[in-house]
């Protein structure tokens, strides 16, 4: 699926853990990787990074490492502009606090701005795992064939043993289901005929989609679509979340919380943005 990856790094704690999680992945897409590292570039630096390269078995050939100094945000998407980068992964803290929501953190900056698609892993392991249980966003938006189509190809990657496509019931078809003045019966049906198109509208996707062994299970709220992704996301431990990406993102959008946003400040798990 992804022909170069790249990998934000930081000198601290989790470092080791980032690469052998981007290894990992670079293994699993036969992909090249390009480290991006926002910071001088001194010889200790350089000798602690390839020696932990060293150690993880990455293939210094294979790989490039990039040194730039500037406004690390703004420095990590031109690099993967120009390096043609199609999935930048990134470490984030799980929950955000509110002074750092306001001041917005570069993984934040990131997801809003980069072209390419972008993985952000909460808690990198030194012996990482394959994605088991992942949820999808199928709320009906522009992007969502797109996104269920890319996520469906991951979930194969992977071989995940659960796949969730959560949708939900339009927010103006459930009021005008419930404000009726028919009886409860027909009240009933009503909301029971909006959750069977939201499914509709989910399985007319996967008919175009070869999904080889998955068994793809399909869910229906009636909540907003992003409280209840990441609630359900961590009701089931789930591994991954994916989504698509901001389309059009407005000046307000950045005033106030954007439904991707109300994520991003308490990441239930692992988050994979997917953007064209």
């Amino acid at each position: 699926m992804y022909r170069k990856i790249a990998l934000a790094i930081a000198f601290s704690p989790r470092i080791e853990a980032l690469i052998a999680e981007a290894k990992r992945l670079k293994d699993l897409h036969g992909s090249e990787l390009v480290l991006i590292h926002i910071g001088k570039k001194t010889q200790e630096l350089e000798a602690r990074l390839f020696s932990i390269l060293e150690k993880q078995g990455v293939n210094l050939k294979l790989t490039k490492v990039v040194w730039e100094e500037g406004k690390p945000a703004k420095k990590i998407i031109q690099v993967c502009n120009s390096e043609g980068v199609d999935l930048l992964v990134a470490g984030a803290l799980k929950k955000e606090e509110l002074f750092t929501y306001y001041i917005g953190s570069i993984a934040r900056k990131i997801i809003r701005k980069a072209k390419c698609s972008v993985l952000v892993l909460i808690e990198p392991s030194m012996d990482p795992r394959s994605f088991q249980k992942i949820v999808i966003n199928g709320t009906q938006q522009a992007q969502t064939p797109y996104v269920i189509g890319q996520a469906i190809e991951l979930c194969k990657l992977e071989k995940a043993k659960q796949v969730f496509i959560l949708n939900e019931i339009k927010m103006y078809g459930l009021k005008m289901a419930t404000i009726s003045d028919n009886s409860e019966l027909e009240i009933s049906k009503n909301r029971k005929k909006l959750v069977n198109e939201e499914i509709q509208y989910v399985e007319d996707i996967l008919q175009t989609i070869d999904k080889g062994e998955l068994k793809v299970n399909i869910k229906v709220t009636s909540g907003r679509w992003a409280p209840e992704l990441a609630k359900f996301s961590e009701s089931i431990a789930a591994d991954l979340l994916i989504l698509g990406g901001h389309e059009n993102l407005t000046f307000f959008d950045r005033l106030f919380p954007h439904d991707i946003e109300d994520i991003l400040g308490n990441l239930p798990c692992n988050l994979l943005i997917i953007k064209r």
